[in-house]
């Protein structure tokens, strides 16, 4: 079973999730930051809800395109979306839950809970969007192409 085996495998808001459950386990490590927990709610409340408007944003684009939303499935996209949240990055959903994490790093006050977001944009690129790129290559070719070189991966 190769590393290939992994690829759309796990739904991005588990993957979210686990990396969600490590940041506060590794947060256990080290004295947090001293910031108001005022400060660090407000801060996380503002990310997290940033962060689920643009995954929604997505969302309902896809829905107005009427093409699959199903991450185990890119093959099945019936249209290349490139309208509303899709002209600032190819991959809203997945930056909304980036951003989620931001907040929750925000609400943690933990350097090492910082540490691990780019391990999560990492495993998302390779597992998740290097895959799903593949296929809407293949099934929009030039038309993605162009789009891709127009809008940004993340943001």
């Amino acid at each position: 079973m190769g590393i290939r085996s992994l690829e759309l495998k796990i739904p991005p808001p588990a993957v979210a999730l686990c990396f969600a459950i490590l940041m506060w386990l590794v947060s256990w490590l080290m004295r947090p930051m001293q910031v108001p927990f005022d400060v660090r709610l407000g801060v996380a409340l503002l990310l997290g809800v940033a962060g689920q408007v643009i995954s929604v944003g997505g969302m309902i684009a896809f829905r107005r395109a009427k093409t699959t939303i199903n991450p185990f499935k890119p093959a099945a996209a019936s249209s290349l979306v490139s309208e509303g949240v899709y002209r600032y990055t190819r991959n809203p959903m997945y930056a909304g839950l980036l951003l989620t994490l931001i907040g929750w790093a925000a609400f943690l006050s933990n350097p090492l809970a910082l540490l691990l977001l780019p391990l999560f944009v990492l495993y998302i690129n390779r597992f998740q969007i290097d895959p799903e790129e593949r296929v809407l290559s293949s099934l929009f070719g030039a038309e993605y192409s162009d789009y891709k070189n127009r809008v940004r991966r993340w943001l």
